[in-house]
């Protein structure tokens, strides 16, 4: 399992590149149902002008559009840096069964002090409904954002 969830990280990983070079911050995301990959996302907050523009937000309205429904029970949202509490919510509200990430806030921010995806799900009573895979290529994502830095 761990060739596949790296295999669709560095899908993510091409998709936060993409991100830095239109000028955001360096987050990429991919939807797969199964093996097949749904939908990708990037972050495009400043090439947007959307504070909503998350590549977690992106890449679930692109599974949507490409799906045709917003019921994702089933799939697996993978993503090069952990969620901000928005998109956790958003992840939540879509039914994503499986989230996959790399890096987390605490390894380059305190910008959400404590915060937590899974501290998220205990303190809205959802811890079984999403199951959390952790440490996915974390320092290879985590470079991505070093890069964004510099």
């Amino acid at each position: 399992m761990a060739n596949v969830h790296e295999r669709f990280m560095r899908m993510a990983m091409e998709e936060a590149c993409r991100g830095t070079a239109e000028g955001n911050v360096a987050v990429g995301s991919v939807v797969v149902h199964g093996e097949d990959v749904v939908a990708r996302g990037r972050n495009l907050v400043v090439t947007e002008s959307d504070p909503t523009a998350h590549a977690e937000t992106v890449a679930l309205r692109n599974a949507g559009a490409a799906v045709g429904h917003t019921d994702f029970s089933g799939f697996t949202l993978y993503t090069t840096f952990e969620p901000c509490p928005m998109c956790c919510g958003a992840i939540l509200a879509s039914g994503v069964s499986t989230l996959v990430l790399g890096a987390r806030y605490r390894q380059v921010s305190s910008q959400w002090g404590g915060y937590a995806v899974e501290k998220l799900l205990e303190l809205t009573g959802r811890g079984g409904q999403l199951h959390v895979v952790t440490d996915v290529l974390p320092e290879q994502c985590l470079d991505l954002r070093r890069l964004e830095a510099s």
